[in-house]
């Protein structure tokens, strides 16, 4: 069965609300078993275990994460997602990273995921 344009926008809410929760057996559900994660800053495709290792460190070291301005739009093989990502850095500094996501849905799961953001807004973290 088909996903509706409300089932990936109700996806695209479950995974970013677990993300900014830090709830990473929520987002391992979330993604297929072979996902394949992307970004712009490492410019290599990690696995599950390799991006939820990365976000485990984000949502530990990033105090009081939220995303907000969140626009999202579905699209034939998913959703296209523009965020402000904002925190706290281990060193104080304010976090505000804008970012887009390109997710490719398959079988109600996320199977392709790009990430685009101005690495510059990474000095927060040092």
């Amino acid at each position: 069965m088909a996903m509706t344009e409300e089932d990936v926008l109700t996806l695209a809410d479950r995974f970013i609300s677990a993300v900014a929760a830090g709830d990473l057996d929520t987002v391992r559900s979330i993604y297929a078993p072979d996902a394949e994660i992307w970004n712009n800053y490492m410019r290599k495709t990690q696995n599950v275990d390799e991006n939820l290792a990365t976000l485990k460190w984000m949502t530990t070291s990033v105090k009081n994460v939220r995303y907000d301005d969140i626009r999202c739009i579905t699209t034939s093989e998913g959703y296209v997602e523009q965020h402000v990502l904002r925190g706290t850095g281990p060193s104080g500094a304010e976090l505000e990273l804008a970012a887009c996501l390109i997710v490719k849905v398959e079988n109600g799961r996320v199977k392709k995921l790009e990430e685009y953001f101005d690495s510059a807004a990474l000095s927060a973290l040092q």
